[in-house]
């Protein structure tokens, strides 16, 4: 193929919006499923990071890689905050069959969240000490954590290029291009984190080095793709960066707050299992890798609807909408339910393989069989805000995040450990997420039908 033809076939593939045509449940179980692909991929890499410093026999050093992993996901969260406008904006283009539109915004979007990831770190590493000591951390642990952190928060802007361009993937329909793109993050890490660790015995230390190295590799493929395969970057202007500026920030800042929910839950739940010692933050370190294999199809969902609904919108198909929602809903459930039967089967051998100490491998276990419960309700607000995020109410989508982070988790987290201890929380989690998760997905649809009673008919 000649250059000329190649230009054309790349151009088509920008103008002609994928999801506007054929099945929903087949856009929405392709996106999902390669979307889960490369989730997992990350996530099992995680697990097995952590489940290398496990064999390492100390508790503290677990519990530090935990505490290290709770701070990184505030930084993680805004990244995924900032990939939300960034596909929201390019899938509408392309669905308007705007290509020119769609190429400058993403590389607007693509500057804006490299350099909003440089300032999250260098605003976040100097207070280290302050955000370790409120999540309870101390001695080993402490130190552990903070030295991990110094090691791989400075590469966050580079995890967040490499993330904008698999967004910008996935808004195009390419789901199999942005899941090799995050396949490469696991497959750097799988090589290199026994070497780092074992091999050069750096330890904890040794995983963070390897992030940093899987960044690089993440942001190359992506670049890769998108230039020769989609042409959906341009060359990038200070003018274009500030005009976009203004409906990229309209959805980034509410994402971002909505996104910071889940950190701080997290952050609170771990204050909360260090009352109980080292063994119980180890067990929470634990339960945070084994949580996002298992359910890895539900974030996925999350993320693959939201290409599918604004292309739709943008072509004004809201039948379609509402269908992909629908087929969200019916995917959740039979995957949690698949989980949490998985989940109960392998609780004692997931303990044995961590080595978990008795306390750990308790809490551990009883997680594995609360999971299901627990996750039904969470997922419903994950679909529910990939919808407002997508659909022009960004700020639903903060209240049901933090209402649930704060008064669906917070007042039963803390009274579920008064009560029952730290099984007692994990409880607490559950219990508080039902209210929220059924009202976000009843809003979902309500704000469907708003949009199609608000569309003017074009003649």
């Amino acid at each position: 193929m000649d250059a000329t033809s190649a230009e054309r076939t790349a151009e088509t593939r920008t103008d002609t919006p994928v999801f506007v045509q054929g099945s929903t449940m087949r856009h929405v179980l392709v996106m999902t499923g390669t979307g889960a692909a490369g989730l997992i991929a990350i996530f099992i890499v995680d697990l097995v990071s952590l489940l290398y410093i496990s064999w390492l026999n100390d508790p503290s050093m677990t519990a530090g890689v935990g505490l290290a992993t709770v701070v990184m996901f505030f930084t993680v969260s805004i990244n995924v905050g900032l990939m939300i406008p960034i596909g929201a904006l390019v899938s509408r283009a392309l669905g308007a069959r705007q290509p020119e539109d769609a190429r400058r915004l993403a590389t607007s979007g693509s500057i804006l969240m490299t350099m909003i990831g440089a300032v999250v770190s260098l605003i976040v590493l100097p207070f280290l000490p302050q955000i370790l000591g409120a999540m309870g951390a101390s001695g080993q642990a402490f130190q552990v954590a903070q030295g991990f952190l110094w090691i791989a928060l400075p590469t966050n802007a580079l995890m967040a290029l490499g993330m904008a361009f698999s967004t910008i993937l996935r808004a195009a329909g390419d789901a199999k291009r942005s899941m090799y793109a995050t396949l490469s993050v696991a497959i750097v890490t799988v090589v290199l984190d026994p070497i780092t660790i074992f091999v050069m015995d750096l330890k904890a230390d040794g995983a963070a080095w390897t992030i940093n190295l899987a960044r690089v590799a993440y942001l190359v493929v992506g670049y890769l793709y998108l230039t020769r395969t989609h042409r959906l970057l341009t060359q990038p202007s200070l003018q274009s960066v500030i005009r976009d500026a203004r409906p990229f920030f309209a959805i980034a800042i509410p994402a971002i707050l909505t996104n910071l929910a889940a950190p701080a839950a997290n952050a609170f739940f771990t204050g909360i299992m260090a009352q109980f010692g080292d063994q119980a933050i180890a067990a929470s370190a634990i339960i945070d890798r084994v949580t996002p294999v298992s359910f890895a199809g539900v974030f996925a969902l999350a993320g693959a609807i939201g290409p599918v609904l604004g292309q739709n919108w943008g072509a004004g198909r809201y039948d379609r909408m509402r269908q992909t929602l629908k087929d969200s809903l019916t995917f959740m459930v039979v995957y949690i339910l698949s989980v949490w039967l998985l989940l109960f089967l392998l609780q004692v051998p997931i303990v044995i393989a961590f080595n978990a100490p008795p306390l750990t491998a308790e809490l551990v276990q009883f997680f594995c069989q609360l999971s299901g419960f627990i996750w039904f309700f969470i997922s419903l607000v994950f679909v529910a805000n990939a919808s407002f995020n997508n659909l022009g109410y960004p700020l639903l989508s903060t209240f049901f995040n933090w209402g649930r982070a704060t008064l669906g988790m917070i007042p039963f987290a803390y009274f579920g450990a008064q009560i029952g201890g730290p099984k007692g929380a994990l409880i607490g989690i559950g219990a508080g997420s039902i209210v929220f998760g059924i009202a976000a997905i009843i809003t979902a649809f309500w704000t469907i039908r708003r949009l199609e009673r608000q569309a003017v008919p074009t003649p």
